[in-house]
């Protein structure tokens, strides 16, 4: 009774892989570039640290999608897995991925923060709103999310099994895949950013409010109004994408239901379809 169901439900992650999978690549990548276009063509754009953000946010978008949503598709879709014949592939894609997934959500909740400073009325909070303090976040968050991913470059390894003589690309010691579940994927590609965009995204809404009752030009203030609601329309996005991740990820932490084949590919299914919702955050981005 349980083959069939099984083989439905990879039937189903295939044609997933494939039918909507290849459209958010396409999507993906012609909006990353439209994005870049239409910030860097505006000069009140290139000047303003919130549009620096999602400027840089953009660009890395576009390289996650290369880096981690076609090697995906061609996983689950194809069954074309070049990380089980390549140690350096292996190895490679895990920490690009994981290196452009954080410094994608330490865009927006630079941005999210950068609008609650910019419209906040107090004078000594909107010095906070410079170009030149954006672009020196963002070069200290790549050098901290490099060394980040070094112990990803030396626990991913290529393991040959001695009975299929099949490899895979997998973590070799159980501290770090610890780490990588609770660490990683639960706080610092789920629980953290989410938190932080919420709560100043929230605060930059409240502020936005009262933005008419102060004295300031139009041209910053209609700026400011449009920076924000940007802004909130990322967050509201990310409880759509990246909760039904995490959730789902929570639930396979318990090995328990492995046991069954049938819940087993349930779950490796539901893993699948929310990695594509995943991807999707960066895709509309």
């Amino acid at each position: 009774m349980s083959s069939p169901i099984i083989s439905t439900l990879d039937y189903a992650t295939k044609q997933i892989s494939i039918y909507l999978g290849i459209p958010m690549l396409i999507i993906g990548l012609i909006g990353g570039l439209l994005n870049c276009i239409v910030f860097l063509s505006l000069k009140i754009f290139r000047q303003n640290s919130c549009a620096f953000y999602l400027i840089i946010m953009s660009f890395v978008n576009i390289f996650i999608l290369f880096t981690g949503l076609l090697s995906r598709i061609t996983i689950s879709g194809f069954n074309i897995d070049w990380t089980q014949t390549s140690p350096f592939y292996c190895k490679f894609r895990v920490y690009i991925n994981q290196l452009s997934i954080l410094l994608s959500l330490t865009c927006i909740c630079l941005a999210t923060i950068d609008q609650f400073f910019s419209t906040h009325c107090g004078i000594y909070a909107y010095r906070g709103n410079n170009i030149r303090l954006a672009r020196f976040l963002i070069i200290i968050f790549i050098f901290i999310w490099i060394l980040h991913g070094i112990p990803y470059l030396i626990y991913y390894n290529l393991i040959i099994s001695p009975k299929t003589n099949i490899g895979a690309c997998s973590i070799t010691s159980s501290i770090f895949q610890q780490y990588t579940i609770y660490g990683f994927l639960l706080i610092w590609s789920g629980i953290l950013p989410l938190l932080i965009t919420i709560i100043f995204g929230l605060l930059s809404y409240h502020n936005i409010s009262q933005i008419a009752h102060r004295r300031l030009p139009i041209i910053r203030r209609e700026l400011d109004k449009q920076m924000t609601i940007m802004v909130l329309v990322h967050v509201i996005f990310d409880l759509f994408t990246l909760v039904p991740y995490i959730v789902v990820s929570i639930i396979a932490l318990d090995t328990t239901l492995k046991n069954d084949q049938v819940v087993a590919a349930y779950l490796q299914f539901m893993r699948i379809f929310t990695i594509y919702l995943y991807y999707l955050y960066f895709v509309v981005r």
